[in-house]
């Protein structure tokens, strides 16, 4: 995938029957199906199955076996709850017969009520003072560790510009947050609001897991720390365009048991939130 058509179009299923859809993989750099994929498309197949204007505003999800790049999954709904004010639907994703992902999401009437937020940091670098990954390849790509090469080498539909830029040869403990700055490739005007929220829920499963690593980044690094993504949830709060750069705000607030968790908030370039959303991932020494 080179921009945000084609990523449109690999989150939006084929649907087999009103409640039962099928999707394709992408390759993002990684062996197995990439999370954000997947969290992506059960979205997209809950939101099918709304058909009273509702809004989703939460979801709850776990990761449970890797997925086959190469094999089609479906994804099953079950339509849990239609209730006054709010929508709850269930979604499995399997491949072979084997569920993969388990996925609730709620949907919610439009209303109005009382309004706060956690404030963006004003001091931070914008976009245009930054490096993004391609930048960063053409730069340093002779001496970026080869899986991390690897990664950054896979076509993707979105840009990144990393605030914070990680050494990996310069073997110290980092604190525990990073923020990164991302924009879709391509035309992404005219989205309506349920497409924008799975290509954000797409979106959100980059950079997270690595903000736990940063803490102990003098003895972990990907190529002797078994990873993979645990569960995942997000809060959807204000509607927003793709047509500027989003911020990604990530903390680690703890590791332990072979886990750690990050959670991050997502703005506007103008400061609005958009988002948030907590991942607790496995981070397994190796050896």
């Amino acid at each position: 995938m080179t921009n945000v058509q084609e990523l449109i179009e690999l989150i939006a299923l084929k649907e087999i029957t009103p409640t039962q859809f099928e999707g394709v993989s992408s390759f993002v750099g990684s062996p197995n199906v990439f999370g954000g994929q997947v969290l992506a498309q059960a979205i997209n197949a809950a939101t099918r199955t709304i058909t009273n204007k509702r809004v989703l505003h939460s979801m709850h999800s776990y990761f449970l076996e890797a997925g086959n790049l190469e094999v089609p999954i479906v994804y099953n709904v079950s339509i849990i709850r239609d209730g006054g004010s709010f929508s709850v639907r269930r979604v499995t994703a399997e491949q072979n017969g084997l569920t993969i992902f388990i996925l609730s999401a709620s949907f919610q009437i439009i209303e109005d009520g009382y309004n706060h937020q956690v404030e963006i940091n004003k001091s931070i670098k914008q976009p245009e003072e930054l490096m993004s990954w391609t930048e960063i390849l053409d730069q340093f790509g002779e001496v970026i560790p080869k899986k991390t090469k690897g990664f950054l080498e896979a076509d993707r539909p979105i840009e990144f510009k990393p605030v914070e830029l990680v050494n990996p040869f310069d073997k110290k403990d980092l604190p525990a947050f990073t923020n990164t700055w991302f924009k879709l490739k391509g035309d992404a005007s005219h989205l309506d609001l349920a497409t924008k929220q799975q290509i954000l829920t797409y979106a959100s499963d980059y950079n997270i897991l690595a903000t736990v690593m940063n803490r102990h980044a003098s003895k972990a690094h990907w190529g002797n720390t078994q990873t993979a993504s645990l569960d995942h949830s997000m809060w959807y709060f204000r509607d927003f365009d793709f047509d500027d750069w989003l911020l990604y705000a990530i903390e680690s607030p703890n590791a332990s048991g072979a886990r750690g968790l990050a959670k991050g908030n997502i703005f506007t370039r103008d400061g609005k939130l958009i988002a948030s959303v907590a991942q607790e991932g496995l981070l397994r020494p190796k050896g």
